[in-house]
């Protein structure tokens, strides 16, 4: 199903937003529990990317296909 351009848009903001976000979280909580950084700035910017691609692609991304939350 082909999503607006304003859908891909958004999608690709919210995609920029937790790549930069990955990469706050490793520097931010790299001294105190390097792995735990690694592990939650890797799902954030798995996340990220997809999204990006998901965006150029025009395809949904994993973070649409989670549905509403409470």
């Amino acid at each position: 199903m082909a999503k607006s351009k304003v859908d891909r848009i958004v999608t690709a903001l919210f995609g920029a937003f937790f790549v930069v976000l990955a990469g706050l979280v490793l520097f931010a909580a790299w001294d105190s529990t390097p792995l735990g950084a690694i592990a939650v700035a890797s799902v954030l910017g798995l996340l990220g990317v997809d999204a990006l691609l998901s965006a150029k692609q025009d395809r949904p991304s994993i973070l649409s296909r989670i549905g509403p939350l409470p």
